[in-house]
């Protein structure tokens, strides 16, 4: 009798880690639905993980208040004590989880839309014959990365990684005002006053710093069409709606193959600079760096790589 009075003691004070989890993801959701939604599980299995956790607590964690659910005091201290471990514990069994059908791939993140466009997925193939026909998965966003983001490397211009990183300077940005070879050819700046330029939406400060780098106003340039990104605008401009100041990265292959050209005296440095991160907690630190090391490459062929820890 005393061993299986011992055996259910224990067997109370286990702690119950998946409602633990339930408990974290309603308090995110603010709602028992949500975040049966979010984990992929029935409203009813959601409302039992939630029950056994007051239970072992022996207190209310949750009030409901018609389709929302608000936390009780004691479940404000307890989510706040319990959230940020258990996104650690999350974070680093992705990162120990391995499989051999990911053993040669990465995911590459980038807030440059346009420069994913027309410099990095073109090449992309050379990389991955370069290194045993890796997979490189491509996601573009706006926002600061954080700790528990999956990603091995960063390409960004504006962005910052406070995690442990090698970073690589791909290339200082310098800006080109380009058209047509109808429209450029041996035209100067005053082409400008004549022809709109199409503007960026995602860029605004791109027109200022250059007309500032010309010496020039506003005034002295007519607008043209407003297109949110570059990509967007290319099109347009190689048809010959307008001109366009854009990164010279960007139209760099378009100006090769002849479909545009670069309005003389018009290159200017915009004072930003292009920067590849390859994270420590990488699932694949080596081929993350290599990927680095070959958009250095592809960027600036005579840039010397800078991979240093961050």
């Amino acid at each position: 009798m005393t061993h299986e009075l011992e055996h259910a003691g224990r067997e109370k004070e286990t702690l119950p880690l998946n409602a633990i989890r339930v408990f974290v993801t309603i308090a995110r959701e603010q709602s028992v639905t949500g975040a049966a939604r979010v984990l992929g599980i029935t409203q009813s299995a959601a409302s039992r993980h939630l029950a056994v956790l007051e239970a072992h607590l022996g207190a209310k964690l949750i009030e409901r208040r018609g389709r929302k659910s608000a936390l009780t005091e004691f479940g404000k201290l307890l989510a706040d004590a319990v959230s940020e471990p258990l996104d650690e514990i999350s974070f680093a069994m992705r990162r120990m989880r391995r499989s051999s059908a990911d053993i040669n791939r990465i995911v590459v993140r980038t807030s440059l839309s346009t420069f994913a466009y027309t410099t990095m997925i073109p090449n992309l193939q050379t990389f991955s014959g370069a290194t045993g026909r890796a997979t490189v998965d491509l996601i573009t966003s706006l926002s600061a990365p954080t700790l528990t983001d999956a990603y091995d490397v960063l390409i960004t211009r504006d962005l910052t990684v406070t995690e442990p990183s090698d970073h690589w300077e791909l290339l200082e940005e310098h800006l080109v005002c380009v058209g047509t070879p109808k429209l450029t050819g041996s035209k100067g700046l005053d082409l400008t006053a004549a022809v709109p330029i199409l503007t960026i939406t995602s860029r605004p400060d791109i027109l200022p710093r250059w007309l500032t780098a010309m010496g020039m106003e506003p005034a002295d340039v007519t607008i043209g069409a407003r297109y949110d990104h570059h990509y967007l605008a290319l099109p347009a401009v190689t048809t010959g709606l307008g001109l366009l100041v854009a990164p010279e990265i960007l139209v760099r292959d378009l100006v090769r193959e002849g479909m545009l050209g670069i309005l003389p005296e018009s290159r200017a440095a915009s004072g930003m600079r292009y920067r590849a991160y390859a994270v420590d907690r990488s699932r694949n630190p080596d081929l993350a760096r290599a990927f680095c090391r070959w958009l250095v490459r592809l960027c600036r062929p005579s840039l010397t790589e800078t991979g240093t820890a961050s």
